[in-house]
């Protein structure tokens, strides 16, 4: 499988990495419930399949997601990279909010090194940037963190250009996380360019707008969806947005027709062909699912294809 270097850092990483918040099951911001036996065999499908990296995070499931990733790749003599995340907390009744400090990232680190049973994580990110008069501090506290050890690379997720900027000035960042689909373009504009500019390398999430652009979401499984599945919420799988969003997917459909594909290979090969996009976050929750989109790298979309869904979002924004 194609590989990119990550930012300023040594590793060489798969065009698609294995996203691991579903695998954390019911929370506040879950997708249901989760067999953790399905969880393991899909780490282990997706390794074997040649996906060398897995973003988690504490937040997702509480601790589940780590705890799992955990019991997986012990079983495993070809260790992944593992790229985790801080800022995220929560209280003994569940309640999670975003959050970031000194003090609390020192626990946060440790309690991650635990649950995931490694001694080092190869990237630390601040998952959000909140509070925003925090940053410095968080990066200041990261970057000590690597310079212990703790951690081999320090990234950032969901921040500004103004706030990298800010964060640059302390450390250099190796990677941005941000939301990006067809669906969200908003990162377009300003930060793709900045991190191109900058060398900052740039790992995706949402590629197929959380499950909407696979191509098997219908109107009837999502009314069927749990009630602690976030998507219930979203915008995007409410109206009136979710029939212009069922319209792409059909385009989706005839673009996979015709390259022997799915149309999540379609919506993660639109993202990757951006030059600034070193990596996608690609969710996966049962081992079939590896099959769906374990061959996006490998799809490549012609002009006419990036023209068709160009002017279906510029009629339908």
């Amino acid at each position: 499988m194609e590989k990119r270097r990550l930012g300023n850092s040594d590793m060489e990483i798969t065009r698609i990495g294995l996203g691991a918040w579903a695998i954390g099951g019911s929370w506040r911001w879950g997708w249901g419930p989760q067999d953790e036996r399905d969880s393991i065999a899909t780490i282990h499908k997706a390794l074997d399949m040649g996906i060398n990296w897995i973003d988690t995070a504490p937040a997702y499931g509480l601790g589940v997601s780590e705890e799992v990733i955990g019991k997986a790749l012990k079983e495993r003599s070809d260790k992944p990279y593992i790229f985790t995340k801080c800022g995220i907390i929560w209280d003994e009744a569940g309640n999670a909010r975003q959050y970031i400090s000194r003090k609390t990232i020192l626990k946060e680190i440790d309690e991650s090194l635990q649950r995931l049973k490694v001694d080092v994580i190869d990237l630390y990110q601040i998952h959000w940037p909140t509070p925003d008069d925090r940053i410095e501090e968080a990066w200041e506290t990261l970057a000590e963190l690597k310079e212990k050890g703790k951690v081999r690379y320090i990234g950032v997720s969901n921040f500004s250009v103004a706030q990298m900027e800010r964060a640059a000035r302390i450390a250099p960042i190796t990677s941005l996380q941000p939301p990006y689909s067809l669906l969200r373009r908003e990162i377009e504009k300003e930060i793709l360019p900045y991190c191109a500019e900058h060398g900052i390398g740039v790992i995706v999430y949402s590629p197929m707008g959380s499950g909407l652009l696979t191509g098997k979401m219908t109107r009837e499984r999502i009314a069927r969806l749990p009630d602690d599945d976030w998507r219930r919420k979203s915008d995007e799988f409410n109206e009136p947005r979710l029939s212009r969003n069922l319209a792409l997917v059909e385009i989706l459909k005839e673009i996979a027709e015709r390259h022997g594909c799915t149309p999540g290979e379609v919506a993660i090969a639109w993202v990757l062909r951006h030059p600034a996009v070193t990596g996608a976050i690609v969710g996966m929750r049962r081992p079939d699912q590896v099959d769906g989109v374990i061959h996006a790298p490998e799809v490549s979309l012609d002009e006419d294809d990036i023209s068709r869904l160009e002017r279906f979002l510029t009629e339908n924004p």
